[in-house]
This record gives structure tokens, C-alpha cells and sequence, in this order.
């Protein structure tokens, strides 16, 4: 082999392994900030992580609000209309927050299948829903009667 196709050879080699090197590093360092989006029947199914943060996403859920009469504790239901999901929140709400509108918590799941949420978003007016919430949505209808907490 030609010496200079041979050094080309060996420094497109050095690039690529380099770069593959750099690429898995970054990935490694970036696993555990990874926040995933569920819908409820994925979640209900199993098929969200327990032992990690994650946003659910979907409808809440009409007369299923309750709130704590001592502090901010407030325990709400998601829905995308197929499954439905508890979610427990301590602290304020946003002020668009309500039943029947769109949500997505973020948090992680209890051994009882609940959200426990850190921070819970609502949608920022009539028509804006995030994408994955709508996506989750589409094409189904609301469930009839409020599921009970187990």
C-alpha cells in the first residue's frame, strides 16, 4: 500500500474511532437525564420506568380534583381516554390547571402505580396541547365515570 493512502487510511480510522469514543461518552453522561413522555395506558400496562422520572401526559380527569384541607397536597386523576393514571402533587397549581383540560406531570411511580409529581404543567391556552399528549388522544373518546384510587 501506498504510504500516504496508508496514513489516510490510519487517520480516517483514528476519526472514526474517536468520534464513535466521544459519541458514546456523551450518551453515557446524558442516560440518566433522559425524561421520557408516557401516556396512561402505557404506564397502566407497565410499560413506564419505576426507578426513574418521567412525564405523563393526558386529560384530567372531571371530578376526580382532591385536595388536602391542611397544605398543598392535591391527588388528580390522567386519562387519555383508554387508561387512567393517580397523580399526587404537593404545592401550587398552575392557574390553568383544571378538570377536563390537558396536563402532563412529571415524577416518578410508587409501588402502587401512583405519580408522584414534581411539577405538574397545564396547557397555555384553548388550543395548545403538547404533541405527545395529543398524539396519545387522538381518535379517543372520554370514559364514562371517575375511576376509583386503589
Amino acid at each position: 500500500m501506498h504510504p500516504v493512502r496508508k496514513q489516510r487510511l490510519i487517520l480516517v480510522s483514528l476519526m472514526v474511532v474517536l468520534s464513535s469514543a466521544a459519541i458514546g461518552l456523551v450518551a453515557f453522561a446524558l442516560r440518566d437525564n433522559i425524561n421520557l413522555f408516557y401516556p396512561p395506558a402505557d404506564v397502566v400496562a407497565g410499560k413506564a420506568p419505576t426507578d426513574r422520572s418521567i412525564r405523563l401526559g393526558g386529560m384530567v380527569v372531571e371530578g376526580s380534583i382532591e385536595r388536602s384541607e391542611t397544605d398543598l397536597d392535591t391527588t388528580f386523576w390522567v386519562t387519555d381516554y383508554e387508561a387512567s393514571v393517580p397523580v399526587r402533587f404537593n404545592g401550587i397549581l398552575p392557574d390553568l390547571f383544571a378538570e377536563g383540560e390537558g396536563v402532563v406531570a412529571e415524577g416518578t411511580l410508587d409501588e402502587s402505580g401512583m405519580l408522584v409529581a414534581t411539577q405538574v404543567l397545564a396547557k397555555h391556552d384553548e388550543n395548545y396541547m403538547p404533541p405527545e399528549v395529543a398524539a396519545a388522544l387522538e381518535g379517543k373518546t372520554a370514559p364514562q365515570g371517575l375511576p376509583v384510587l386503589p
